[in-house]
């Protein structure tokens, strides 16, 4: 667990060591999967996309358990919400063409997705973000995480903060709101 949350961690924050990583996950063999959790090898492999992605010359520690990862990455559904079910009908409302809840090649999930122009639009609700002093919120590590990875794939990303999805009074408003958006 200790390895999977610490890995975890320091890929959330962009961590670029090699040899951090690698003596990290090293000594993890094929029969130690057994020991995590599904959420463990699920963070276990964003892990992985974050180690191709900085270090695309050297082959991840943990290659030998690839499919397992991504098996467990998988396994957790996705859970659209209301707001992002909102917010995808309004897009549509709007004339902007999109697939709902899109997977990428790596297996991310995307709320909405333009796959020819490569443009994803997250809708980031209370469970995105951590509370701040003053009422302020700022994204958590997951959520910036998983950002920067569809950016470093090519990815351009439009956030939908529920905060500002949720004072929008009416239809117009919230069509306006998307269109400077997108």
């Amino acid at each position: 667990q200790d390895i999977a949350n610490t890995a975890w961690a320091f890929a959330c924050i962009g961590w670029s060591s090699l040899d951090f990583f690698v003596a990290l996950l090293s000594p993890v063999s094929i029969e130690d999967q057994n020991y995590f959790t599904v959420e463990q090898l699920s963070q276990l492999y964003l892990v992985s996309l974050h180690f191709q992605l900085e270090f695309p010359d050297h082959n991840f520690p943990l290659a030998h358990m690839q499919s397992e990862l991504l098996t467990a990455f998988e396994s957790q559904e996705p859970r659209p919400s209301r707001l992002q079910r909102d917010v995808a009908a309004a897009l549509t409302g709007i004339g902007w063409d999109h697939s709902f809840e899109f997977v990428t090649l790596e297996g991310l999930s995307l709320d909405m997705a333009q796959v020819k122009t490569m443009t994803a639009v997250e809708v980031d609700g209370p469970t995105h973000y951590l509370k701040c002093k003053r009422k302020q919120v700022a994204k958590n590590g997951r959520t910036k995480f998983k950002s920067r990875i569809l950016h470093q794939l090519g990815w351009t990303v439009i956030h939908i903060p529920f905060y500002e999805w949720n004072v929008l009074n009416d239809a117009g408003a919230r069509d306006a709101y998307l269109l400077s958006k997108i």
